[in-house]
């Protein structure tokens, strides 16, 4: 196949601290490789592809696209959209009745002339993109798909590390450096700080230890409250490790007593089973995306841990804070704009020789940057709790 004369990237799904710089880094690669291929970036991810809504990468964007580097979110907007959910695309208005909406994106980007279409998102992303990539393939549609990994839970097989999570940690622990000094504004105070991650901890794990990096390096006063013990973290419960709420609120107790505060991490997929089985039990029903997955903030892990812990532990005031959106929104940090930037330019390479995938360290061979087939793609890896980081860090706070 011959280069691409044109094209198109898009951004999908929730926000992650990369889809700006992912997307400055591309416009900036083929700038520098071959300023005559034209790119156009379609606005609100899928749903933009469907009603044909693009923008043009123009001379200016160009020459400035250096400054996308230094924000969050994404400039040419995000969606949720499922192409094989026909009902949902329907319902929502971005195709026709009777229409196939893989079939409208395809023809959509054979009449925008686009060669290569540069995916920028998760696991739902990318598995949309790869059920898009079999489809032109299948239909003899000349058009290859290039995804870029964007999720801040760090859950793709087989993907070492997925861009943008790095930063979240980071974001995440500035986040609770303030957030627990509300432990001194009411006596016995218990404050739930629960972190993104529905299937994975890892983002909830990373944001401790990122946290306690700070704690580490701070000055304290002790003799007058100012103490590294009544601003740690006092326990962190992620999907991947079994919670007995009992004998945990024993030894969170004790500290209650002792520091008159206690502190813990949550991932926000940390007892959704639970909690759904209890809403299911009371008749209730459980509210799904157009992905089928629970929303979150509808069944509020962090209010029914704050429920079950605060009794046992005699709090007198419970506060739960969640660190998703300032975390999720901001702008690359230096570790993960070399990701990025290393991510995008192989990207572009491959987009010279047609080669499709989604760019990532493969964990299944040797984790070696390069474009991992498409069907290998999905989400839900599980953290890795064996890690000695980890391990290290809940011996120090004395959780078994």
């Amino acid at each position: 196949m011959m280069k691409p004369k044109k094209v198109g990237i898009l951004t999908a799904g929730g926000l992650a601290p990369c889809l700006s710089s992912a997307i400055g880094d591309l416009i900036q690669r083929y700038s520098e490789i071959d300023p005559s291929i034209e790119i156009i970036c379609y606005l609100g991810g899928y749903k933009g592809l469907l009603l044909g809504q693009s923008v043009k990468v123009d001379a200016n964007m160009r020459l400035n696209a250096h400054v996308l580097l230094k924000y969050g979110g994404s400039p040419i907007g995000n969606s949720r959209v499922k192409l094989t959910n026909v009902k949902d695309c329907v319902k929502r208005g971005l195709v026709k009745e009777g229409q196939d909406p893989q079939k409208v994106a395809a023809d959509q980007l054979v009449k925008d002339g686009v060669d290569v279409l540069h995916t920028i998102g998760g696991d739902d992303t990318n598995t949309a993109a790869a059920d898009l990539a079999k489809f032109l393939k299948e239909n003899n549609y000349e058009l290859t798909v290039i995804g870029l990994p964007k999720t801040i839970d760090n859950d793709v097989y087989p993907i070492t590390q997925s861009l943008g999570a790095w930063t979240a940690a980071e974001e995440g622990a500035k986040y609770f450096w303030n957030v627990v000094s509300e432990s001194t504004a009411n006596p016995r105070m218990l404050i739930i700080h629960e972190v993104m991650g529905r299937n994975c901890g890892w983002l909830t794990a990373k944001t401790a230890h990122e946290y306690r990096k700070m704690l580490k390096n701070a000055e304290w006063l002790p003799s007058i409250g100012v103490s590294q013990k009544r601003r740690d973290v006092h326990a962190i419960f992620i999907p991947e490790m079994e919670i007995d709420i009992k004998k945990e609120a024993a030894r969170l107790k004790k500290i209650m007593d002792e520091e008159d505060c206690v502190n813990i991490f949550i991932s926000e997929g940390a007892g959704v089973k639970t909690i759904v089985a209890e809403m299911e039990a009371r008749g209730e029903s459980v509210p799904r995306d157009a992905f089928g997955h629970v929303k979150l903030d509808a069944v509020n892990p962090g209010k029914w841990f704050g429920s079950q812990f605060a009794e046992m532990l005699g709090a007198e005031k419970v506060l739960v804070q969640k660190s998703g959106y300032f975390a999720r929104a901001a702008a690359s940090n230096a570790a993960d704009l070399n990701l990025i930037k290393s991510c995008a330019d192989l990207a572009v390479e491959c987009a010279m020789r047609r080669e499709g995938g989604v760019i990532g360290h493969d964990e299944d061979q040797g984790c070696v940057l390069r474009a991992i087939e498409f069907e290998r793609i999905k989400g839900g890896k599980p953290f890795n709790t064996s890690f000695e980081w980890f391990q290290n860090m809940l011996a120090e706070i004395g959780q078994k």
